[in-house]
């Protein structure tokens, strides 16, 4: 199993809205960056993403769970770029802003520092379980 980060602007797909989405999950489209899409082509199911609210919150609110590998998004008229689809696993008790994020020298190495811009990033395991504890979240097996 790999662990990734996948953004989103909470005003135009938010943690809330994916857990509405239910167990059949929604795609993640929309994504025009090709480092970002070929991140969405190494995805497998049961990959585990954390959920980050960007632009308004700047913080991780929760993790999502890949069920359906990459396909052609719908919403690309080029036909270039991919989607895959992901269903709600789990909110944070609390969210982990990307100022705690940066002051935990532990994660100092973490692609969300250095690339600031990419929306879909892989995350080490290591990372993940940092930011679970720091979220204050025990994921069920």
């Amino acid at each position: 199993m790999k662990y990734w980060l996948l953004k989103s602007e909470p005003y135009i797909w938010s943690i809330y809205q994916q857990k509405k989405a239910g167990p059949r999950g929604s795609d993640w489209d929309g994504v025009r960056n090709y480092q970002a899409a070929n991140n969405l082509k190494k995805m497998e199911i049961g990959d585990l993403c954390f959920f980050y609210h960007s632009n308004i919150g700047k913080e991780i609110v929760g993790i999502v769970q890949v069920i359906k590998k990459a396909f052609l998004d719908s919403t690309d008229k080029s036909k270039k770029f991919v989607s895959v689809k992901v269903r709600f696993k789990a909110k944070l008790k609390y969210p982990v802003s990307l100022k705690n994020i940066k002051k935990n020298k532990k994660l100092k190495n973490l692609q969300l520092l250095r690339q600031t811009r990419l929306s879909v990033m892989p995350i080490d395991s290591k990372c993940w379980k940092i930011i679970l504890k720091m979220g204050n979240i025990a994921l069920k097996k």
